[in-house]
């Protein structure tokens, strides 16, 4: 794991090197000082050697600046190696979400993926800042303050050995129950985040349908828990403070004891028994500062695995080829728009049932096809097998007569416009979010997509045109407006495939009308599948493909399906508006 995650330090590893070196400086620089310290108590003051005393407080302070440069260098160095550090993980697991297919996705709840984007980074960030300020500087602190220890009385030292074992048989008997402790309370950090994200994504609902008393008590409940598990955990790093308070005191008093009977018998001047107490705080603060890293590597550790289970999982829909631009550059494009599906089977877990099932037809370039069916008949799992935003578990996808796997995903996308069924728009200006389609678009390119959306109209109206500030979601839209702006971003991308996902539910039938007849009208050449369950939206259409628990159960025009399907005809007659036959 830390070999891992030490190579995110990546371009800072130089800065990881200085902050090793100055550590060691001011060590020995901080030990060096009740060295001289016990001199001129047991040689310069006695023989009131003043040039002794002055030369010796000289080298002292000269040690104590050098000590404080050193010091303040390596906080320096340190924040800049933590914070790149930290940087790095954000972009790594970023950019491994980025490439997550939809199953990847489904395997993570977005509060979990942004509390290991930020909460859990953060906390290794902090880790790595405090292992480069004080990790580094315990051992090499313990190790020297020995040995001074040890150079000045032997048989003092022992008090030494004995109130270190105890301190760290202390500290492991506590380390392992506090990682389980600190990995329960990142669970509920998630939990509370997805309480929090869930609230303010539908507050809207919420303040609708009076329901911020029920909200507030989930809250609560997702916030007690935190604090609960925080407690606990708090609770149990709690125990070592004052095991080391004792420790400390403790061998101090034996320290004192002890050494000044030494000292009254001559066996040790007072300047060494004061150095020897300098050192054993030294020591047992080194201690102190293992024992606080300890805690926070409990919290790291877990912290740790829940980022590196992100960045290690597995992306099950890549370009399988030795890199993407290689793949992309081989990869053939999507040019007429034919789809077969070929004796398609899908399933979502492993194990599971199927959703789709030996699904076979084909879709001619420049059809106009409606895939109709009951809620959970698998029609967005089906169409989502197009772009591969899901593989097939049997069965194949082709375009153009070429297996989808055979495309570069890039290619393969690019080729085709997608309109999901749940619309998303982003923060900016109209312009900025119909360029997603096509970031290279000139104006007339928008306003023509936008056209065939039937939204020019619309944005037009709005003061600043198609300057206009979108926020966060779209929320200064209607839900039709919304529909026909994400229409027009799928449309500037010019595809010879176009995929809309129930994408005219909240657009009232005239506008909906208008729009098919655009599409009639200006793109005869590309392939549109229209998922609805609108029959005025399908019954034009060249081909509809009914759906029913995962299979296909007909395909043909609206007159037939009517006169020989079931299902369809109830679909139909559920409908009492506009049912022509």
């Amino acid at each position: 794991m830390i070999k891992q995650l030490y190579s995110y330090i990546g371009n800072y590893k130089k800065y990881v090197m200085l902050c090793v070196m100055f550590v060691m400086v001011d060590v020995v620089c901080e030990l060096m000082i009740p060295l001289l310290m016990s001199k001129i108590v047991d040689e310069g003051i006695p023989s009131k050697d003043i040039y002794f005393i002055v030369k010796n407080g000289i080298f002292m302070v000269l040690l104590a600046a050098i000590s404080i440069m050193a010091g303040g260098l390596n906080m320096r160095f340190s924040a800049e190696a933590s914070q790149g550090f930290a940087a790095n993980l954000r972009r790594a697991l970023f950019d491994r979400v980025q490439a997550f297919s939809f199953s990847n996705i489904d395997k993570f709840s977005t509060a979990s993926l942004v509390t290991r984007l930020t909460s859990d980074v953060t906390q290794m960030q902090n880790t790595l800042l405090m292992c480069l300020r004080m990790l580094l500087r315990a051992p090499l602190m313990l190790v020297c303050a020995i040995f001074f220890a040890v150079s000045i009385n032997a048989r003092l030292s022992v008090v030494i050995f004995i109130a270190v074992s105890l301190l760290i048989a202390g500290i492991f008997l506590v380390l392992r129950p506090a990682e389980q402790k600190f990995a329960e309370m990142q669970k509920k950090i998630d939990n509370l985040n997805g309480t929090v994200q869930e609230n303010l994504t539908a507050i809207r609902v919420v303040k609708a349908f009076v329901r911020e008393r029920y909200e507030k008590q989930k809250f609560k409940k997702s916030n007690d828990a935190l604090t609960e598990a925080a407690i606990n955990a708090g609770n149990l790093i709690s125990l070592i403070m004052p095991l080391m308070m004792f420790v400390l005191n403790g061998a101090t008093l034996i320290v004192i004891w002890f050494g000044g009977r030494m000292v009254a018998g001559h066996e040790m001047g007072a300047g060494s028994l004061i150095s020897f107490i300098s050192y054993l705080m030294h020591i047992l603060m080194s201690i102190m500062i293992f024992s606080m890293i300890f805690i926070l590597f409990a919290r790291a550790e877990a912290c740790a695995k829940r980022i590196l289970e992100v960045v290690n999982t597995k992306i099950d829909i890549t370009d399988n080829d030795d890199t993407d631009h290689k793949r992309e550059i081989n990869s053939p494009l999507v040019r007429k728009g034919k789809i077969e599906f070929r004796h398609v089977d899908f399933k979502y877990a492993e194990g599971g049932r199927n959703v789709l099932s030996d699904i076979n037809f084909s879709i001619e370039p420049g059809e106009y096809v409606a895939i109709v069916g009951g809620t959970g008949s698998g029609k967005t799992t089906l169409v989502s097998l197009i772009p591969r935003l899901y593989d097939v578990t049997k069965g194949q996808v082709l375009i153009d007569g070429i297996d989808v796997r055979e495309y570069s995903l890039k290619q393969l996308r690019d080729g085709i416009g997608m309109v999901l069924q749940k619309n998303v728009l982003f923060s900016g200006t109209i312009r900025e979010n119909l360029m997603w389609g096509n970031e290279n678009a000139t104006q007339e390119d928008i306003e023509k997509a936008a056209s065939y959306a039937q939204a020019h109209d619309f944005i037009i109206s709005f003061p600043d045109g198609y300057d206009t500030r979108l926020g966060q979601g779209g929320v200064n839209v209607s839900g039709g407006q919304k529909q026909r702006l994400c229409i027009a971003r799928a449309l500037l991308k010019k595809p010879p495939i176009l995929i809309l996902d129930d994408s005219t539910s909240a657009i009232d039938t005239a506008t909906e009308a208008r729009i098919r007849k655009s599409f009639s009208e200006n793109l005869k050449d590309t392939t549109v599948l229209i998922i609805t369950q609108r029959i005025s939206s399908v019954k034009n259409a060249d081909k509809i493909v009914v759906l029913d628990d995962g299979r296909v159960v007909g395909i043909g025009k609206h007159d037939e399906l009517f006169e020989n399907n079931r299902l369809y005809r109830e679909i139909c007659n559920s409908q009492q508006e506009g049912l022509v036959i």
